[in-house]
């Protein structure tokens, strides 16, 4: 690849809109949810298929489910989106992705029921 090429890819990546948010991974055969927050959605969901295109677990908290039932069991499902503003810093758009995730971890504590987790 020329420079102009990688110089090319390196300003669209950098001039792309961000999309962060919260999502959850489910369990389907274990009945376990965790909630997620990130400042980049697309991101976090490509690495959660290739995770279960590799069939490696993509965390720590999930491995026992995902050994017993396999990476078929566990969905990526984005539940609140937001893109960043033009005026805001990368900062100031973690800091309400942020926010986000605790109001959506405080929605699944009042939702625990049979051992959901957040």
């Amino acid at each position: 690849m020329d420079k102009l090429s990688k110089r090319s890819l390196k300003e669209q990546y950098k001039n792309r809109t961000l999309t962060g948010g919260v999502y959850l991974i489910k369990c389907r055969e274990g009945g376990m949810v965790w909630v997620r927050g990130t400042i980049d959605l697309k991101g976090a969901e490509n690495r959660f298929v290739f995770s279960k295109s590799m069939d490696s677990c993509p965390e720590n908290a999930m491995r026992e489910l995902w050994n017993r039932y396999g990476g078929e069991a566990f969905t990526f499902e984005i539940v609140e989106d937001i893109r960043k503003k033009d005026t805001q810093s990368e900062e100031e758009f973690s800091q309400d992705v942020k926010v986000l995730f605790e109001m959506w971890q405080e929605k699944q504590k009042g939702e625990e029921i049979n051992g959901r987790e957040g």
